[in-house]
């Protein structure tokens, strides 16, 4: 009989999902289960406790709940699962089009289910301002220019006007604005009217409204210092509080030299303005379209990929939003960077590994859990690690892995020594985040001297496995049913 392989039953896990769903019946990832029977040789000793979004005071961790403007999904569907989550924030896009079908008519129904649904769930909502109108000639779909606005003058009257009426509606519930979605590889001039003008709009109906800037699709230097040259020429580089942009990478590990440069290149104009990684996401299979396609995907390698693009972003303090909530069914293909898994109907068929991974990391590095960097490390692995470190309550916190290479689907730990320099643990308890098992550490595999830890043996793989102590890690009393 021939073996199969990974690959094969993921693909086979995909075919019963989709047959199944015609059906109506329920099913669950393959995935998952070998996930969670998989781990490394440590004693468990718990699962991690995580918490839905109303039970999280603040936290800058947000999720991706785009493309209902163009109904690429629904959210009905999956409304409940946001909160469940445990992100405090929620990417919208604003849908032009589908709010004004009819020239001076607006129907913000569809939108308010969005709004006021996020809000309920303890889930605050923000909201890209984003893409054309064809009654207007101009278009609604990604990569659409904005000069077909700006350079209109009735499409930017009626642009403008849509915007005011979109902030005097949501004031209330939504203080943060994001213009316009992915503008780069367009003029830098037609967006930097767009912004400015756009922004004086948000700003005359909400004095205090947060303006997210550029929305760029990668790390864009050029467009980036293009936009920034008029800004500042007009004297208008305060028109923005964020500079967002859309990292897409194999490695998510290898986009931060080009994030440190962003950095340096905004701070040169105003230091005040901050980055905010606004978009980030991948597939969960080989795609051959859209960030991160030609490549072999499959739900582990998702769930290490979310890991490690989360950790990454909240050591350095860089707000960070999961693209996406749900599968996107896109006009060419159904899309399959989803936390949950949907078919061609939108409907839910199950929560992918990666869920359960970022709900994880969402539920334990909330506020109170402070980033204090990179730490320096001495290790035995002729691999790369990336140790990131933080702090909870007065102990230290820390989030370790392989950083040097694409997240693979092997579910294999190496054992590694490894000293962490700058934490001094005390009783530590080790954390695998995917699956959120917690296990006991040997008191003989680790000790801790001059402000340093060492740990012999530890398991070790391509994806975040967290060390904490042991009084600040809440273990679920039941076991859950996921």
């Amino acid at each position: 009989m021939k073996r199969l392989t990974m690959g094969m039953l993921v693909a086979l896990a995909i075919c019963s999902v989709a047959m199944g769903a015609e059906k109506g019946k329920k099913y669950r990832s393959i995935t998952w289960e070998k996930l969670k029977a998989s781990g490394p040789e440590l004693k468990q000793i718990g699962l991690l406790a995580t918490r839905p979004a109303k039970e999280i005071e603040s936290s800058d961790w947000s999720v991706g709940c785009e493309t209902l403007d163009r109904d690429q999904a629904k959210f009905s569907v999956y409304k409940d699962y946001v909160g469940e989550l445990g992100a405090k924030h929620g990417r919208l896009q604003s849908g032009w089009a589908k709010c004004e079908k009819e020239k001076g008519v607006y129907d913000f129904e569809w939108l308010d289910e969005c709004v006021y649904g996020l809000n309920e769930q303890g889930v605050k909502p923000w909201m890209c301002l984003c893409y054309g109108n064809p009654v207007y000639g101009s278009e609604l779909h990604l990569g659409a220019g904005v000069a077909a606005v700006t350079e209109n003058e009735e499409a930017m009257a009626a642009w403008l006007r849509y915007v005011e009426a979109t902030v005097n509606r949501y004031k209330d519930t939504v203080n943060c604005w994001e213009i316009w979605n992915e503008p780069n590889g367009h003029g830098c001039e037609e967006y930097a009217t767009l912004l400015m003008k756009t922004a004086e709009t948000v700003r005359k109906v909400q004095p205090k409204a947060e303006i997210m800037g550029l929305s760029l699709a990668g790390v864009d230097l050029r467009f980036t210092k293009g936009v920034l040259d008029i800004l500042k020429q007009h004297e208008k580089l305060d028109c923005i509080d964020y500079l967002t942009y859309h990292p897409y990478t194999g490695n998510p590990d290898s986009s931060y030299a080009a994030v440190d440069k962003l950095k340096q290149l905004v701070d040169s104009y105003d230091p005040s303005i901050r980055l905010y990684q606004g978009e980030n996401g991948c597939p969960s299979i080989l795609e051959w379209t859209h960030a991160l396609a030609n490549y072999p995907w499959t739900e582990y390698s998702q769930a290490k990929w979310f890991l490690r693009r989360t950790a990454g972003d909240r050591v350095r303090s860089i707000p960070s939003s999961v693209f996406t909530i749900i599968d996107l069914k896109y006009p060419n293909m159904l899309q399959s960077f989803g936390l949950i898994r949907s078919n061609l109907l939108h409907d839910f068929i199950y929560k992918r590994p990666a869920y359960y991974a970022v709900q994880h990391m969402m539920s334990f590095f909330d506020d109170a859990v402070k980033p204090v960097g990179i730490l320096e490390y001495e290790s035995d692995s002729p691999r790369t690690l990336t140790v990131a470190g933080f702090e909870k309550a007065g102990t230290p916190v820390a989030l370790v892995w392989y950083s040097d290479e694409i997240p693979s689907d092997e579910l294999a730990w190496d054992k590694v020594d490894v000293t962490i320099k700058g934490a001094a643990f005390r009783d530590p308890v080790y954390v695998e985040m995917i699956t959120g098992k917690v296990f006991e550490l040997d008191k003989s595999a680790w000790k801790s001297e001059n402000g340093n830890t060492t740990l012999t043996q530890l398991p070790m793989w391509d994806s975040p496995m967290m060390l904490a102590e042991r009084a600040q890690v809440d273990l679920l009393k039941d076991a859950p049913a996921r």
